[in-house]
């Protein structure tokens, strides 16, 4: 196993297990001085960010000494669809969870607004917007009636263009079909005249091996994991992955259960994990490993995509996002500005 796998695929989708109807998910006193907290997580195991999970739950009950256990319940088997988990979280039906803003367009479309790619061109810029990021998810999620309580800060991945031919400029990409993985980069590759599709991450390999695209837009830190280097040659890089962090969340009544004592102990184990993963997140060695290890297995490195381009292509996903920002609503245009006046901020 190389080191790669041990970061994990993090666009991967968890499957679910149990239903809700099977499982009571309402805070339960185990013993008349224990109190059980039971936590949705749709990542699998062995991912990173469900053993920061686990030793953040781990860390909390061994400090309540008894008086609290949460019981987290990975890859979706507590029976709950992402989709739904604002609504379930809102009426008390799930006590807490690892929340994802993206997941959640159905119900709050402004969360999708929240942050895109392009909006970095530099790792250590997410760093600098990550305080306004969790402000704004800490204050949307409690309005569906959701406590914040620290979480886990992705790592900023390498993001590349991986294809059968060379390609490393925007003109090269306009005669490719390009894979994508979400509605707000069509919007962005269609306004740089590149025809692009969001196909879901399990079905990348074979629409590269069968010619459905020429090229995919990916995660280059953990191609390896998908087996990218089997279906295409090159790699050229194009940004820093704008990565949306998992928030630790507790529904209002499952957090009033508590004790100031135990919500303090909850509180500084969530804010130690958000700390911990936040130093981790920006890792260069961690990158150039990575590179290293997928030109070993045959792929061969361009040179990135030119200052030019990239600055086009941040120029179309602005644009773009302003679009979603105003399709989600007058919250959705609120966080778009309110992320525009950090971003402008940056390197002054």
């Amino acid at each position: 196993m190389t080191h790669i796998m041990k970061y994990g695929l993090f666009a991967l989708a968890a499957g679910t297990a149990l239903s809700l109807t099977s499982m009571s998910v309402a805070p339960e006193a185990v013993a008349q001085d224990k109190v059980e907290l039971k936590m949705h997580s749709q990542i699998v195991e062995s991912r990173p960010e469900a053993e920061y999970l686990q030793e953040f739950a781990d860390r909390v009950n061994e400090r309540a000494e008894g008086e609290l256990e949460i019981r987290v319940f990975h890859a979706g088997s507590l029976g709950v669809k992402d989709t739904d988990l604002l609504r379930l979280m809102k009426s008390g039906s799930v006590d807490m969870a690892m929340m994802y803003g993206e997941y959640y367009k159905r119900d709050a479309p402004e969360l999708a607004a929240v942050y895109v790619q392009g909006a970095i061109t530099e790792p250590e810029h997410h760093l600098e917007l990550l305080p306004t990021i969790r402000e704004i998810y800490e204050e949307a999620y409690a309005d569906w009636g959701v406590t914040t309580v620290g979480g886990v800060v992705s790592p900023v991945f390498d993001v590349g263009l991986h294809c059968n031919d060379p390609v490393n400029s925007l003109e090269d990409l306009q005669d490719k079909k390009l894979r994508v993985w979400a509605g707000h980069l069509v919007d962005t590759f269609d306004k740089l005249d590149v025809a692009s599709q969001v196909i879901p991450q399990n079905d990348m390999y074979v629409a590269l091996q069968t010619g459905v695209v020429d090229c995919a837009y990916y995660l280059s830190t953990v191609a390896e994991t998908v087996s990218l280097q089997e279906v295409t040659d090159y790699e050229a890089y194009l940004h820093p992955w704008a990565a949306v962090p998992w928030m630790f969340g507790v529904n209002d009544e499952a957090w009033d259960s508590l004790s100031p004592e135990l919500q303090e102990i909850v509180r500084e184990e969530g804010e130690r994990m958000w700390e911990k993963t936040r130093e981790r997140a920006v890792d260069e060695e961690r990158e150039r490993e990575a590179r290293k290890d997928r030109e070993e297995l045959g792929i061969t490195m361009l040179e990135p995509f030119s200052d030019e381009d990239v600055a086009k292509f941040v120029e179309a996903a602005n644009e773009a996002w302003a679009e979603m920002a105003e399709d989600a609503g007058p919250k959705g245009v609120e966080y778009y500005e309110r992320m525009q006046e950090e971003i402008s901020e940056l390197d002054r």
